[in-house]
């Protein structure tokens, strides 16, 4: 654990907190009907057209059933979009590769998990997107997810600022503002950045390049019918094939990096992500990627606390996010730093530290601090390979999934996930004192710990039912390529990743199958709009609420002392949940380790 890494953690610190005001302030204006911005002259007569296109009325606000309904419709038809051109790129423009269609299984896959802003790949981008697909089907979705997610926190702040009010604002009019006025400014300008700092963005057709040494490998042989051929004993006939060249990647990759990372969506353009030296070609490039992941989910916390005209309070679920941030960091940091005793035995020096599956221009460091960022967030892009994380690194990107990414979080869904347990900490402190839970003047009765809870355990249930029922089947153990604990973790990750709506995997797994692809992407249906669903209920019913005046029993929601209960409450109740399964797989995996055991 080097000095330089230390002091790049403290950069990043004080550039995310830097950054936090002025996004706050400028949410406040976006996600305001009638805020306004320096966009205004520009954008605000689009804005109109839209709502006169869609046939919307931008003055009529929602209920928290009217907003959650327009929410699913817009999710459910942008979703077959999506899927419809999935199925049919091969028949349509900007697909200079001549690349095929998509299996009716990965079509469904992939656009639900993009839909989910969960944007999992079961794919390798290069070989399997049209420029049409990564733009109008996938990098659509980037925006369209995300400015959801942002709508929803916007929403929940709603009901938690307002008292006897039975409205939460406009879905579209979220929809549109915080993609007009947020989202398309703010990549424009990232992407331009990153094209500075050599990324690509053309429409060529890839690249062919000569090999200077040619090799060889061997493959099943097939019939003019795609079939296996097989011998005489049965078993398949393998034939010799010749590698002398190496395609590129071109394409209009900048513009989907942009927003994969402000939108905390996180699917590669490319298959090895932010590893790939087009995708993040520079270490000023990777550090403001990982800034831009937390950007707007920093921001959001300043515009809680504008909002509920409570600046500590927001200040206050900073500080504890930030604090889970840093010790996950810290960890993760010195796992990977300590690296692999059974390496070091065969003569790997201790200073090197587990350097497998990272980029060595990036270090351990940066790939320990990105993997933290993008797990804490509902990201996923991966600048490393989590898979090849020693047992106690990879614990921490696993852990942050499983806690509901609520460390800055995704776009909104960071947010809306940390005010839960921020309605728990209150209950639990109103039972300590013996009075009735207050949060901000309202009484948190029975309806909405029940909503808050409800919203956990959908995310437990899907967790761990899924991961136990692959755990137990064929076609579960089938994608294993590592047996015993860490086999586990390679599932019990990817149903995490696809619960939390992460999109990051251990990819030792093989997930492009049929059963993995489907229950992958019920996962992702569940993790997204299961858990939407009750907490809209519970912003509702806060809303309703009428404050009532401060009492000698009132806790109060900012100081230490209430970071410290909601850091309590986050570790106990969301995290024991999942002690046991984590306790079988990587904990276990890190003893064995040291007992001279790999995986």
């Amino acid at each position: 654990m080097q000095t330089t890494g230390w002091l790049q953690l403290t950069l990043f610190v004080a550039a995310l907190a830097a950054i936090t005001k002025p996004m706050g302030l400028y949410l406040l204006r976006v996600l305001d009907a009638n805020g306004k911005t320096w966009l205004d002259p520009v954008l605000r007569p689009l804005e109109r057209l839209t709502y006169w296109l869609i046939g919307v009325d931008s003055g009529k606000e929602h209920d928290w059933k009217q907003y959650t309904f327009a929410m699913l419709l817009f999710s459910l038809v942008s979703c077959v979009f999506t899927y419809a051109i999935l199925r049919w790129q091969h028949l349509l423009p900007l697909n200079p590769q001549g690349l095929g269609p998509l299996s009716p299984d990965l079509a469904f896959n992939t656009a639900i998990s993009f839909t989910t802003n969960t944007n999992w790949q079961s794919y390798v981008g290069e070989t399997t997107m049209s420029y049409l697909s990564q733009m109008a089907a996938l990098t659509l979705h980037n925006f369209a997810s995300a400015a959801v997610g942002i709508g929803l926190a916007a929403a929940l702040v709603r009901g938690v600022a307002r008292h006897s009010a039975k409205t939460l604002g406009n879905f579209w009019v979220d929809l549109v503002r915080v993609t007009y006025y947020l989202l398309l400014p703010l990549c424009l300008g990232f992407a331009m950045f990153l094209v500075s700092q050599g990324m690509i963005q053309n429409f060529k057709p890839y690249t062919k390049a000569k090999l200077v040494e040619p090799y060889k490998f061997s493959v099943e042989k097939k019939n003019d019918k795609g079939e296996t051929v097989l011998g005489a004993d049965g078993k398949a006939v393998m034939e010799d094939q010749t590698v002398d060249e190496q395609l590129i990647v071109q394409g209009p990759m900048a513009s989907q990096v942009a927003i994969k990372m402000l939108g905390t969506n996180g699917g590669g353009y490319a298959n090895a992500n932010a590893a790939h030296p087009f995708e993040n070609p520079t270490p000023l490039a990777n550090f403001i990627q990982m800034l831009s992941i937390f950007s707007i989910g920093s921001g959001l916390t300043y515009y809680l606390g504008r909002m509920v005209k409570n600046q500590k309070h927001g200040w206050a679920v900073w500080s504890a996010m930030t604090t889970l941030f840093l010790a996950g960091v810290i960890f993760c940091w010195w796992a990977e730093a300590k690296g692999n005793p059974i390496h070091q035995q065969l003569g790997v020096a201790l200073a090197d530290g587990n350097l497998e599956g990272k980029e060595v221009r990036f270090g351990i460091f940066n790939s320990a601090l990105f993997a933290t960022v993008t797990t804490d967030a509902s990201c996923g892009a991966v600048n490393s390979m989590h898979d090849s994380f020693t047992a106690l690194g990879g614990f921490v990107p696993l852990f942050n999934i499983q806690l509901g990414e609520i460390i800055f979080g995704g776009v909104g869904a960071g947010l809306y996930g940390m005010l839960v347990f921020v309605v728990l900490a209150v209950f639990i402190a109103g039972l300590m004192v013996g009075r009735t839970p207050e949060y901000l003047g309202k009484k948190i009765q029975a309806y909405e710990v029940k909503m808050a809870m409800l919203s956990l355990l959908v995310l437990c249930l899907s967790i761990l039912g899924f991961s136990a029922w692959a755990a137990v089947t064929e076609w579960g153990k089938a994608g294993l390529n590592n047996a015993g604990p860490h086999g586990l973790s390679e599932m019990l990750y990817a149903f995490s990743s696809a619960t939390g709506n992460n999109g990051s995997a251990f990819a030792g797994l093989t997930a492009n199958t049929p059963w993995y692809n489907t229950t992958l992407g019920l996962a992702m249906l569940i993790g997204r709009f299961l858990m939407i669903v009750p907490i809209m209920a519970l912003a509702g019913s806060l809303a309703q609420k009428k404050i009532s005046p401060p009492s000698a029993g009132t806790f109060p929601v900012s100081g230490g002392t209430f970071v410290v209960l909601l850091l309590g409450t986050i570790l106990l109740v969301g995290a024991l949940n999942f002690l046991p399964v984590l306790a079988l797989g990587p904990v276990v995996e890190h003893f064995l380790m040291l007992q001279g055991k790999l995986f």
